[in-house]
């Protein structure tokens, strides 16, 4: 499961007992070498199709991580790139990856990367695309509105939020009773020990991202380019478009 580089198991225990963003700041030198880094194969095709659609004069990705999107995305960007983080550790990590791919590539546009809770940006207008990919468990059911909203004022009329998520698996399932299990397992950890760590299943699935972003005037395309790959029967790529 885990590169030879990755993580041991004691530090992802300690890691699991930690509170979520000093958790992060533990795991993030070996975070690359894990299966929760956002895999190239999924952001290739995304890359394909945001290549063919309108230009992309600045991006935003939020919860950024280590910077997989930014990496895979920046090319297509003509002006900027902006990472958001809660976590200095990942940011630390993205900043090392963004910056040798500068020195390999110098007319690729500027990078900036900001520490900061994602349910807190406060941009206003000024982006054409905003991503997010890996993080909607951090995001609870009850600040997705706030998400969302934050989101819709960053962009720019016409600009696209694009991410990919999940159809709701059938209860009873084996990906449901998975998930359901994984969480309950959560809420008893987070009710032992003081300090949280917040990543939850069935957070942001397909219909529940409809809904969401159905009340923030966003018009939605849906597409299924994961096809081809094991476990992505069910995953679906959403383009949801600011309306001016």
């Amino acid at each position: 499961m885990f590169h030879k580089d990755g993580p041991s198991f004691l530090e992802l225990t300690r890691q699991a007992l930690s509170e979520t963003t000093q958790g992060y700041d533990l795991l993030a030198k070996k975070f690359n070498y894990t299966p929760f880094c956002t895999p190239e194969q999924l952001l290739e095709p995304v890359a394909d199709i945001l290549a063919k659609g309108p230009q992309i004069h600045t991006m935003l990705d939020l919860c950024c991580g280590t910077g997989s999107a930014m990496l895979a995305f920046r090319h297509l960007c003509l002006e900027k790139i902006v990472g958001v983080d809660l976590s200095e550790g990942m940011l630390e990590q993205a900043r090392k990856s963004l910056a040798a791919q500068t020195s390999n590539n110098s007319s690729l546009p500027p990078f900036e990367l900001i520490q900061r809770n994602a349910l807190n940006i406060d941009f206003q207008q000024e982006f054409d695309l905003v991503t997010s990919w890996g993080a909607f468990g951090h995001i609870l059911p009850k600040d997705q509105d706030q998400f969302v909203r934050g989101i819709h004022n960053a962009l720019k009329p016409g600009g696209r939020f694009v991410f990919a998520t999940y159809l709701k698996p059938s209860a009873g399932s084996f990906p449901w009773l998975a998930a359901r299990g994984f969480n309950a397992a959560m809420h008893v950890r987070n009710t032992l020990f003081p300090q949280e760590f917040i990543m939850f299943y069935l957070t942001f699935y397909l219909e529940r991202a409809v809904d969401v972003l159905s009340r923030h005037n966003f018009s939605l395309s849906i597409s299924a380019p994961y096809q081809k790959l094991d476990y992505g029967r069910h995953m679906r790529l959403v383009t949801a478009t600011k309306q001016s």
